[in-house]
């Protein structure tokens, strides 16, 4: 009995604390439902709803002249809310929707994409991700005419889903200065540098979170909508920068280099016109632009003799040398304290004359002069170099600027060899961006102006924002002294280490350097060889400056290794600018046209520009079709244009287009180029109108 009565005492006892426990449940059921609803359902809300960043259309980058260097290309993910649409509308449109949707994506068939839209029609789902391949433009136009799409998206529930992606035309031409931003904002050259004013600014708009972790737009009256980015203009000019980048590479290739790079710059506004950074790809095989060498902290190096013209600039303003003088720099050794200078000459020059002394680049002769006259007063010889302003930072417009390195005296890394050595470009370093502008200052009559890559900043095709010139240093010297070392850069190509630069068209005006590299505090046999001057040189109108890096072979010299990347660079310049010919006045050029009966030799490229020179000259030509790029025929005495269908998914015919031409149109088809000669292109090894093949590796030969 006693039993019965402990089992039935448990069994109540464990039937109330179920009941108790049940009665809690329902208490905190009642109360959350209709005491705390409203604070949950306003959770729910703040989780499931949201004022979510809609980021702006980021602005173009063009060059000087018009051309597209960057730009944000619109592309579509395309999404369905299909509990939207009316039955009729469903009905008489599913299938052919269906069979569309296969069409275009190609990956499905029609029953596929159908059972897919009836099921989440079904099931009531709200948010349906038709394919996450993305859709151009064009193809967006297209779709919102297709059944049910048409109807958009308040009554077909269709949603275009913008996804914007940075498309580069030229692709890796002025890579490095161009630049990139990513999703970290981390970046580099003019997309990193001026990100505020490319980025525009961000709207905001309703998103409602659905299942998956999806996040579905939501139309809303408060959404804000975002405010483009601005258009940023260069002073880039995508001819030059092409010439600078072929040239450069030729003589990497050629001299199995290590890195090289090339700023061209003119001279009277300080506008650089083309900057080049090729390095060698980490695999060995070929080179590509990673790193600003031209303006940044790693480009800092020690220059060698192109910071003569400094020392030779100090030495005429203290008034106590001729040009005349004789200086004598014996067997091409002199000691100073414990360290030897020597020439690069074995045997030394014996006795010469201080302008034979520059001209030929007698590291004796220069550090004897500047020891001679400074030794005493070391800081007289730094107070030229300030006062050339070259010892600071140039607050460039990209960011990522090298700032200059110079010892002072008194301190406890002077030396009693530090002057004699600093004399010949050692025991300091600068940028080649540095050594451009002093020498850019040379060729515009000792008027020192800032180096400057952005000339503006637009939107809507109006100028927001204009970048002057800027003038730095309205002398660095004087008249005399600037026309002295004018001559004597004339001279280094006439007589001395850069005569295998002169020719008879114009006159080039610079200065060779052969720095050793100092790797782990000693000097090595490796090279840091570069060239720095202008053109032409009776009137420059540009300036440019070529460093290559740990060239081989036995000629490693500034002389051999960079000045025949300037000549290269400077001949195609000087036949591309009609303004630095002697021919250069179109009415001549017609005269001679019509005395001549031979047109002039025109063969292929973009109609808009071929049609615009021959229109300058006089020429008679004639154009009817639509085609960008177009072909030359000849018609007694004018010219034809017939189209060349170029952007027909085949190997295009690209003979007789000039080697940018044919490069931009080749690689945009994703064909790698390989070239040989100059001139125009004569022949290629891919027959227009084949198949392209993947990765394929086509050769042009010019000429």
């Amino acid at each position: 009995m006693n039993i019965k009565k402990s089992i039935l005492l448990r069994v109540r006892f464990a039937f109330l604390l179920v009941a108790i426990f049940a009665g809690v449940i329902f208490y905190r059921i009642t109360h959350i439902q209709f005491v705390d609803g409203e604070k949950w359902r306003q959770k729910s809300d703040e989780v499931n709803l949201q004022y979510r960043k809609v980021n702006a259309t980021r602005g173009n980058i063009y060059s000087m002249d018009g051309s597209l260097l960057a730009t944000s290309l619109p592309f579509y993910r395309v999404v369905l809310d299909p509990s939207i649409a009316k039955d009729e509308v469903f009905r008489a449109g599913i299938d052919s929707l269906s069979f569309l949707l296969s069409k275009q994506f190609n990956d499905k068939s029609k029953d596929y994409y159908k059972r897919l839209i009836s099921d989440a029609r079904h099931t009531n789902k709200k948010y349906l991700i038709l394919n996450r391949k993305q859709i151009g433009y064009q193809e967006k136009q297209e779709m919102m005419k297709w059944p049910i799409f048409r109807q958009g998206r308040m009554s077909g529930g269709v949603i275009f889903e913008k996804v914007e992606k940075r498309f580069y035309p030229f692709k890796a031409l002025a890579g490095r200065t161009v630049g990139f931003l990513n999703e970290d904002n981390y970046g580099a050259g003019i997309e990193f540098s001026f990100n505020e004013y490319l980025g525009g600014e961000n709207g905001e708009a309703l998103f409602q979170k659905i299942a998956g972790g999806t996040w579905k737009p939501v139309h809303d009256a408060n959404d804000i909508k975002p405010e483009d980015g601005f258009d940023i203009i260069t002073t880039l000019d995508v001819n030059l920068q092409d010439v600078a980048e072929s040239a450069l590479l030729r003589q990497l290739l050629n001299k199995d280099a290590e890195f090289g790079s090339v700023i061209v710059m003119e001279v009277a506004t300080g506008h650089i016109k083309a900057i080049a950074n090729l390095q060698k790809n980490k695999n060995g095989y070929g080179y590509g632009e990673y790193y600003n060498y031209a303006i940044g902290g790693q480009g800092l190096t020690e220059p060698g003799s192109t910071f003569k013209l400094l020392s030779m600039m100090a030495l005429l303003e203290e008034g106590k040398i001729s040009l005349n003088d004789m200086i004598d720099t014996g067997n091409g050794t002199y000691k100073f304290y414990d360290r030897t200078m020597r020439d690069a000459k074995q045997g030394g020059y014996g006795k010469i004359t201080i302008r034979e002394a520059f001209e030929k680049s007698s590291n004796v002769g220069i550090s004897k002069l500047v020891n001679e006259h400074f030794g005493v007063s070391p800081s007289k010889f730094l107070a030229y170099i300030e006062k050339a302003g070259i010892d600071k930072p140039i607050d460039f417009q990209i960011q990522g600027e090298g700032i200059p390195y110079f010892k002072t005296p008194g301190t406890k890394h002077w030396y009693g060899t530090t002057l004699p050595w600093m004399s010949i470009g050692y025991e300091l370093k600068v940028t080649p961006l540095h050594t451009l502008m002093l020498y850019n200052a040379i060729a515009n009559d000792g008027r020192m102006v800032k180096p400057m890559i952005v000339n503006s900043i637009s939107r809507a095709n109006k100028v927001t924002q204009e970048f002057k010139t800027e003038v730095l240093r309205k002398k660095i010297a004087s008249d005399k002294t600037i026309k002295e070392i004018q001559s004597l850069l004339e001279g280094v190509v006439e007589h001395g280490t850069a005569k295998n630069i002169h020719n008879s068209d114009y006159k080039i005006a610079g200065k060779t350097g052969t720095a050793q590299k100092l790797i782990n505090g000693r000097y090595t046999q490796k090279y840091y060889a570069s060239f720095a001057g202008y053109f032409p040189a009776d009137k420059p109108k540009y300036s440019a400056i070529i460093v290559i890096d740990s060239p081989k072979g036995f000629n490693a010299y500034g002389g051999d290794v960079s000045a025949p990347v300037f000549k290269e660079i400077a001949d195609k310049i000087y036949a591309q600018d009609l303004k630095l010919n002697n021919v250069q006045n179109p009415r001549a050029r017609r005269e001679q046209f019509k005395d001549n009966d031979q047109l002039p030799f025109v063969q292929a490229g973009m109609a808009e520009e071929l049609q615009m020179i021959c229109n300058q000259f006089g020429i008679s030509n004639h154009y009817k079709g639509a085609e960008r790029w177009v072909k030359s025929s000849a018609n007694n005495k004018s010219i034809d244009w017939k189209a060349n269908k170029v952007d027909e998914p085949v190997v295009p015919d690209v003979t007789g287009m000039t080697l940018r031409d044919a490069l931009y149109v080749l690689e945009n088809k994703g064909l790698r180029v390989d070239y040989a000669g100059k001139g125009r292109v004569r022949s290629q090894s891919m027959t227009a109108g084949m198949n392209i093949p993947k990765d394929g590796i086509i050769k042009l030969t010019l000429g």
